[in-house]
């Protein structure tokens, strides 16, 4: 009799956890709410429906997401499988023919005869049975109240508003100066001082920058509670001298004196190596994020490791919950997958998918969990989430900033890409032979 797994969604991640049990010889129970229920955002009866883009980003292996992609190859992931059969020219980005690419989704795991699908809304599940929770980003309000008593708090959030991630070695520090306000704490801020004159035309672009609209769905009432920056300049020229770039306390070295204005960022990991703009949630395209935010002196050469982005997420407090493994705490059993885990994008969604499978076969079978560390693109984000600091926690997508070694300085920004990808995928090799994945 085979062994059977739940897995609630048939979205990327969902989808690519069935194909990874399927394969591997379970019953896999997939449930899937479409045709029933539709989400505001969903328009076909197929799988792994994409909503936003038909990208899943560059192809590139010494970018983040293109050594992403190139590790879920070596992995045998089902869903990168077909967005290469599916792809459609968009230079060295990987773009798929939209309804091809769910359509073949679908049909690939329809053939397996061990696949259950089984339609309708999930609004709660028997915590004692091997489960894979992958609803998405739109988890209907029923299953997130459910999910909510279970993770007993609130640990469960309805929006994404992420600030900015910069580079720390990207950083001058002719302008910048480390230090907390009015010399309070343990000197865990950068600040990043503005004249009179420079703020005045960093405030000027902002205002004028141009926006992601939001979808239908997601309407200001979403995000009350936490403005986006330019929203908030738009209030007047002085709101954001008495908001996020408040300069009192923070005496700059320099002058001796408070700065005109002052964007601080905060340390994102333990390692000098990732900073977050704090405040800076945002809805500018990332083409206008790297304009404005950038006429900021001291980011005037900035790296961006993670846009701002402001959307209709649902995602769980990933720290307080789940494991590097996407495993719950409490219930070992039950493992998060997709944007609901608390990674972000299309690719980054795909791969803790394919993680939890793996790591439910390994579980089910008793024997150790795969650890793909932090060498690899597809551990790194995994071992963030699970152990990034849960008063801050925002969702994470794959970047280069998170990947051990990441934090050595080289100005050949490329070689030193190269160099960390070359070491992922023989890392990953390593771990695919000792695993018998």
């Amino acid at each position: 009799m085979l062994k059977e797994v739940n897995v609630i969604g048939a979205g990327l991640a969902g989808c690519e956890a069935s194909y990874q049990l399927l394969k591997r010889g379970y019953k896999v129970n997939l449930y899937e709410m479409k045709p029933v229920k539709f989400t505001p955002a969903h328009k076909n009866n197929n799988f792994a429906e994409l909503v936003c883009s038909n990208s899943l980003k560059s192809n590139d292996v010494t970018s983040a997401c293109g050594l992403l992609k190139e590790e879920l190859r070596y992995l045998d992931s089902l869903v990168i499988k077909v967005a290469d059969e599916v792809k459609v020219p968009a230079g060295s980005a990987l773009a798929v023919d939209r309804q091809l690419f769910s359509q073949k989704i679908t049909d690939t795991l329809k053939e397996y005869d061990n696949l259950n699908i089984i339609t309708g809304e999930v609004k709660e599940f028997n915590l004692d049975l091997p489960t894979i929770v992958a609803t998405g980003p739109l988890t209907s309000d029923d299953l997130s109240s459910y999910l909510k008593s279970i993770f007993e708090g609130e640990y469960l959030y309805f929006f994404d508003a992420i600030a900015p991630i910069v580079d720390y070695n990207s950083i001058d520090f002719n302008y910048a100066f480390i230090g907390d306000r009015y010399d309070k704490g343990t000197k865990d801020y950068i600040n990043c001082p503005m004249t009179k004159e420079e703020y005045e035309v960093f405030y000027n672009a902002l205002i004028n920058a141009e926006i992601v609209h939001l979808h239908e769905f997601e309407n200001s009432k979403v995000f009350e509670g936490c403005m986006p920056v330019e929203v908030l300049a738009k209030r007047g020229i002085d709101s954001l001298r008495y908001g996020p770039l408040k300069p009192v306390g923070l005496t700059d070295p320099k002058t001796g004196r408070w700065p005109y204005a002052c964007v601080q960022l905060r340390r994102e990991t333990n390692n000098l190596d990732m900073f977050n703009m704090v405040g800076f949630q945002t809805n500018l395209t990332f083409k206008e994020q790297e304009r404005v935010f950038k006429l900021i002196p001291a980011l005037h050469d900035v790296e961006f490791l993670r846009y701002g982005v402001m959307h209709r997420n649902t995602f769980i407090n990933a720290p307080t919950i789940i494991n590097k493994y996407y495993q719950v705490k409490q219930h070992n059993n039950i493992f998060i997958a997709g944007q609901l885990s608390g990674v972000e994008g299309y690719v980054e969604s795909i791969a803790s998918g394919l993680t939890c499978a793996i790591n439910m076969d390994k579980y089910l079978n008793n024997q150790p969990l795969v650890d793909f560390t932090a060498n690899t693109m597809i551990g790194a984000l995994s071992n963030y989430i699970a152990n990034a600091e849960p008063k801050h926690f925002q969702p994470m997508s794959s970047n280069m900033g998170i990947l051990i070694g990441s934090t050595e300085r080289n100005r050949d920004k490329k070689a030193k890409y190269k160099k960390l990808s070359d070491i992922a995928l023989e890392k990953l090799k390593e771990i695919i032979k000792d695993n018998n994945i």
